[in-house]
């Protein structure tokens, strides 16, 4: 993994900002031949994210800069990437760490999830602190799973531990009206899709056809909830990959 703190090279002593201020948010994307899906929406959440947490915005163009000079020093055109922002006490301005990792994407095979009593805080904003999300998840994937459903009480169905979920009831596209992360993924492929948004609880689940998820590595189908099992509907997932084919690539510009 290559890591880049403001534009520099990381040190030890870099290093001890991310590791142990755990105050902050992130925004994560694939990018291909330097061109990102939804790059414009990143930055904005990244913006928004940093007004609400430190009372001050974050300049996209900053941003792009870094993002690039990261692939460039990583010397990669592809890669899975994040950027992360905290601001430390005293400091003049936010700190923005970049890593470089190889490129993923879904397996494309069917997932299951177990359902778990937890919702996010503050779910609106992509925040660091994700101790309940892994421990659920890694719950999850022991009892036979592939991953957690994050659910609230009533069994209100809000969003999976790092995806959002959407249900087929043969008409619609349905997103859980929970507490959840609006990500970039679902941004993209909602307005190019029947959707509604409607409240969903575990008990609801025998009413849909088919769900899937979606995150910044993309589109996958889910076969069972718990015990509730749902069909793969493949032209539905047909459909819902050529909306996100379709979205078009932004540019990470070149550095001057």
């Amino acid at each position: 993994m290559h890591i880049e703190i403001d534009g520099r090279p990381v040190t030890d002593t870099s290093l001890s900002t991310p590791a142990f201020l755990n105050y902050g948010h992130f925004t994560a994307m694939q990018v291909s031949d330097y061109r990102v899906r939804g790059l414009a929406r990143h930055l904005a959440r990244l913006d928004s994210a940093t007004r609400e947490l430190f009372g001050a915005g974050l300049d996209g163009g900053h941003v792009r800069r870094l993002i690039r000079h990261a692939l460039e020093g990583a010397g990669v055109r592809d890669a899975s990437t994040r950027v992360y922002v905290h601001w430390p006490d005293g400091d003049e301005a936010a700190t923005v760490t970049v890593t470089v990792r190889p490129p993923a994407a879904p397996s494309g095979e069917p997932l299951s999830l177990m359902s778990v009593p937890y919702q996010r805080p503050v779910p609106h904003i992509k925040h660091l602190g994700g101790f309940a999300q892994i421990h659920y998840g890694r719950a999850a994937v022991r009892a036979g799973f592939d991953g957690a459903l994050l659910t609230g009480p009533g069994g209100v169905v809000s969003e999976g531990a790092v995806t959002n979920i959407a249900f087929w009831d043969g008409t619609s596209v349905v997103w859980p009206d929970a507490p959840a992360l609006t990500g970039i993924t679902m941004a993209l492929i909602g307005p190019g899709l029947p959707s509604a948004r409607r409240r969903v609880t575990l008990g609801d689940l025998g009413a849909y056809r088919s769900a899937f998820v979606t995150n910044s590595q993309g589109i996958s189908p889910v076969h069972r909830i718990d015990s509730t099992e749902f069909m793969v509907d493949e032209e539905l997932m047909r459909r819902v990959a050529e909306v996100y084919a379709s979205t078009p690539w932004e540019e990470i510009p070149a550095l001057a």
